[in-house]
């Protein structure tokens, strides 16, 4: 299990690329107000925040059993795409709480779901997989275990190239959703053409 730390990282570096990137061109043009910073703040505190929710059981389990357990309440597992149902809302609701707009409440929702499944990505990625079809399927799935295996481990080329699709388009998906929430609040690649 990668440390919180990784988590919040992983997140701020990786999805959030985009917003750091789109700051550079007005911080070096001194066109970057209070508002804009409040906002990207706002956004760096809720994705951050989001990025922990799968071990806010650790809090808890700390203080009252002494243990480090933390992929569960109860028998619902934090780990999974239904739990991503609480970084969705709270998103949502610190998007409605900050700029009292319904739509960008569901941009920071959207935005608070992607920072929840970083979290999910990454300790896949190092655990070997994650209930995220809880309570559909019980089992850990994970998107990156034949990544590191050979075509015949696979069973055959198209297997091989079907898994790893899956795999790779998992992460774009992830990425997709935080760059389509920051964008709406402001933060794009652009392109201008060269004159």
């Amino acid at each position: 299990m990668p440390y919180p730390v990784v988590h919040v990282l992983f997140f701020l570096f990786c999805v959030s690329a985009v917003a750091v990137y789109a700051l550079i061109g007005p911080l070096s043009r001194r066109e970057l107000s209070f508002k804009d910073a409040r906002k990207l703040l706002l956004l760096v505190f809720v994705g951050g925040l989001c990025t922990l929710f799968p071990d806010i059981m650790v809090v808890y389990n700390i203080l009252i059993n002494g243990t480090l357990e933390h992929c569960s309440i109860g028998l619902i597992p934090t780990h999974s795409l239904l739990f991503s149902s609480t970084a969705i809302l709270f998103g949502g609701g610190v998007g409605y709480a900050a700029y009292r707009q319904p739509i960008k409440a569901v941009y920071m929702a959207i935005f608070a779901g992607s920072a929840f499944l970083t979290h999910l990505l990454l300790d896949d990625i190092a655990e070997g997989g994650c209930p995220y079809l809880y309570p559909l399927y019980n089992r850990h799935i994970s998107v990156f275990s034949i990544m590191d295996t050979g075509f015949a481990d696979a069973g055959g080329l198209f297997h091989y190239l079907t898994i790893s699709f899956v795999s790779v388009f998992c992460v774009f998906i992830v990425v997709s959703m935080a760059l389509f929430a920051l964008n709406k609040f402001g933060f794009e690649f652009g392109y201008r053409a060269e004159k």
